[in-house]
C-alpha cells in the first residue's frame, strides 16, 4: 500500500470503538512498521495555557487541547504549519507536521499556526492496512483547512459532506443507529 502520511482516516460506519468513533484522524507518518496520527476532532475542555503554559510561545493560551488518540495521553504533540516545512520533526504533507522534540528559536520562528494534542494514535505494522480493508476507515487526502478546522465538532461531516452523495448515508447516520 502507497503511504498514507498527509491523509485523513474517517471513521467509518462500523467502528465502534470509543477512541475513534466519529473521528477524524491526520495520518502523519506511514510506512511498513506502522502508523502514527492524531485525532483532529476531540477537543478537551482545557485550554493550552492550563496544559502547557509554555507553548504559548507558538499557540495561543485560549486555544484548546485535543485529544490526539488514546497512546501516550499525558504527552504532548504539537501539530503545525510551517513557513519552513524543513524545520519540522515529521512532515505530514505541504507545510503541516509536528514540532519536533527541540525546538530551537528558528524552528518556533517558521510556526505559522499550531494545534497541541495530548496523545496521539498509533498502528502496529499491517494494522492500518488491515482496519482500511475492513472498511473501518474512509482514506481522504488531507489539506491545511481540515487540520486547522475553525470548528472541530463539524469536521467529520464537514469532510464526509465533501466526499460526494455516497457517503450521504454514513454523515447522516445516528450515533447510535440501534436507536433509531
Amino acid at each position: 500500500m502507497e503511504t498514507l502520511g498527509g491523509h485523513l482516516l474517517i471513521a467509518g460506519a462500523g467502528l465502534w470503538d470509543p477512541n475513534f468513533r466519529r473521528t477524524i484522524v491526520l495520518v502523519g507518518h506511514h510506512d511498513d512498521e506502522g502508523a502514527l496520527g492524531v485525532v483532529l476532532n476531540r477537543v478537551l475542555d482545557v485550554t493550552v495555557g492550563e496544559a502547557v503554559p509554555v507553548l504559548g510561545r507558538i499557540v495561543d493560551v485560549e486555544e484548546p487541547v485535543f485529544r490526539g488518540g488514546p497512546v501516550h495521553e499525558a504527552s504532548v504533540v504539537v501539530l503545525a504549519d510551517f513557513a519552513e516545512p524543513s524545520l519540522a520533526g515529521v512532515l505530514a504533507f505541504g507545510s503541516i507536521g509536528f514540532l519536533p522534540d527541540e525546538s530551537d528559536d528558528d524552528v518556533i520562528s517558521s510556526v505559522r499556526r499550531a494545534r497541541v494534542f495530548a496523545g496521539y494514535a498509533g498502528w502496529g505494522a499491517g494494522q492500518l492496512e488491515q482496519e482500511i480493508a475492513e472498511e473501518s476507515w474512509v482514506v481522504e487526502p488531507a489539506s491545511a483547512d481540515d487540520v486547522f478546522h475553525p470548528e472541530p465538532a463539524r469536521l467529520w461531516n464537514d469532510v464526509l459532506l465533501r466526499k460526494g452523495r455516497n457517503y450521504d448515508l454514513l454523515r447522516l447516520m445516528p450515533d447510535d443507529p440501534s436507536l433509531n
